[in-house]
């Protein structure tokens, strides 16, 4: 397993994590500690969880597995999630001081810990004004309910306001961004991965085989069935990622994954996953397994070496569309400038 710092702080943790919005939902209480036990013999050391997951039960079964295992869980680093709806009321959901207080209180009675080493904002609050969020965070990293603090599903802007709100203030920074990333969704690229490198921010990318997409499962022309997310329900699994996947250049994308995947002998996963984990500012990249078998063959990928031209094939063919202004070719020069002068 290869291991890196998260984000700007002096924390390791391995480049790949366990996301277990799985747990309670697809995958049973002993099946997610099955896979909690793997991930941990894999060398893994970066558990993914969140309150509304499964509303509140996974964050409960992670919790059981470390109380249950002492020694695996004081090497793993644990990271949970606030802001979705865990109630009906006008302050059951939010990044309001009023809100967090009483989310970081469940999450470390459920996770059953004093102390969660990453605690991440789900989304954007518009309601909230960012400096009470931040300074709630601050205070939670003073009085040891947290260590580091990160954001989930945050735009470029909201990204960097954070940050130089907190640093106005003098209050501690973000240190991660949770994204999805992955060869059929690359639009963070444009502005948030360059407000991430700019911070000093880390990417945990959620989604890495967009959906299954990417996992070698699906084919050109032939209808998705049985225990695939599309098989179980094709045209809401078609519409999830949007309607580029109706274009052909989705199937060139997976047809790409394909060819570097026979060349190495891997799996298609292990490949896309490879190229997310290889990607600018990445720390971790975080896998969502319902079964032994699948966590099996992604935690493979950190064995997985892909050349400069692989790298390069793969994103040539998954180049995003983007609008000529202000992201086109023109735009691009009209903010750069040659360091030697001249026109």
């Amino acid at each position: 397993m290869e291991y890196r710092t998260l984000g700007r702080s002096g924390a390791i943790v391995s480049a790949f994590a366990l996301g277990t919005m799985t747990f309670g939902h697809e995958a049973d209480e002993a099946t997610s500690h099955a896979i909690l036990d793997d991930y941990a013999a894999a060398g893994g050391t970066f558990i993914d969880t969140a309150d509304v997951y499964t509303h509140g039960t996974s964050e409960e079964i992670v919790g059981r597995w470390l109380a249950a295992n002492p020694e695996r869980a004081e090497q793993m680093v644990i990271a949970t999630k606030g802001r979705f709806p865990m109630g009906d009321g006008p302050n059951d959901h939010g990044t309001s001081r009023r809100h967090l207080r009483t989310a970081l209180d469940a999450s470390l009675r459920r996770l059953g810990v004093e102390h969660i080493d990453l605690y991440q904002m789900h989304a954007w609050d518009p309601h909230t004004p960012i400096e009470e969020t931040l300074r709630f965070l601050d205070d939670a990293v003073a009085v040891g309910k947290i260590g580091y603090y990160g954001f989930s599903n945050f735009l470029g802007w909201q990204l960097t306001k954070a940050v130089y709100e907190a640093k106005a203030h003098g209050w501690a920074a973000p240190v991660t961004l949770q994204p999805q990333y992955n060869l059929l969704v690359r639009g963070i690229e444009s502005e948030v991965v360059p407000a991430a490198l700019d911070a000093g921010m880390g990417l945990l990318p959620w989604g890495p085989l967009a959906g299954g997409w990417l996992s070698g499962k699906y084919h050109r022309d032939t209808q998705p069935t049985g225990a695939t997310r599309l098989g179980e329900d094709p045209q809401r699994g078609m519409e999830a990622w949007g309607p580029r996947n109706a274009r052909a250049k989705t199937w060139d994308i997976i047809d790409a994954v394909g060819s570097v995947a026979e060349t190495h002998g891997v799996s298609h996963a292990q490949v896309a996953l490879r190229w997310v984990a290889d990607r600018p500012a990445v720390t971790s990249v975080i896998l969502g397994a319902r079964t032994r078998e699948q966590l099996a063959d992604n935690l493979k990928a950190a064995d997985l070496a892909l050349g400069e031209e692989e790298m390069a094939k793969l994103t040539k063919v998954s180049e995003p569309e983007l609008e000529a202004y202000p992201y086109g070719t023109k735009a691009i020069e009209q903010r750069s400038r040659k360091i030697e002068g001249g026109r």
